[in-house]
């Protein structure tokens, strides 16, 4: 049986908080790279909440930015966002992949400083959507 959107905004804001909880514990354990790579995926999993809310069939596409930019489409103050957790996409892979940085492994280059920088930018995302659909 297929979901509401409402259902299903409710499933992907609810995992975007489950993975942003696990980012937190990855930084408590000194695990930034992949604590980025997470604030990313939370902040990618709200903004596809709000367009599942909005009826979207099924949001497509990895990039914060432009899922801000998508989700604009609907309510204006989702247009600043898109500029102003942009970096987000700088965790998608970098934070994974050893190719994605030259001369070193994403264990070693990801730090605190990135990690809290990554964690804001989520909870703007995160505080945003929350306003605007009320699941």
């Amino acid at each position: 049986m297929k979901k509401s959107a409402a259902d299903e905004a409710k499933r992907w804001l609810a995992q975007a908080g489950e993975d942003f909880k696990s980012a937190d514990i990855l930084v408590a354990n000194r695990r930034f790279d992949v604590a980025c790579f997470l604030f990313q995926q939370s902040a990618e999993k709200a903004l596809k909440a709000f367009l599942y809310a909005q009826g979207e069939p099924f949001p497509v596409g990895h990039s914060v930015t432009e899922l801000a930019k998508s989700c604009a489409r609907y309510d204006r103050e989702f247009s600043p966002l898109a500029s102003e957790v942009s970096g987000l996409d700088a965790y998608y892979i970098p934070t994974r992949y050893p190719n994605g940085l030259p001369d070193s492994i994403p264990a070693e280059v990801y730090n605190s400083t990135e990690a809290e920088r990554a964690k804001g930018m989520a909870e703007k995302v995160i505080r945003l959507v929350k306003s605007k659909i009320k699941i």
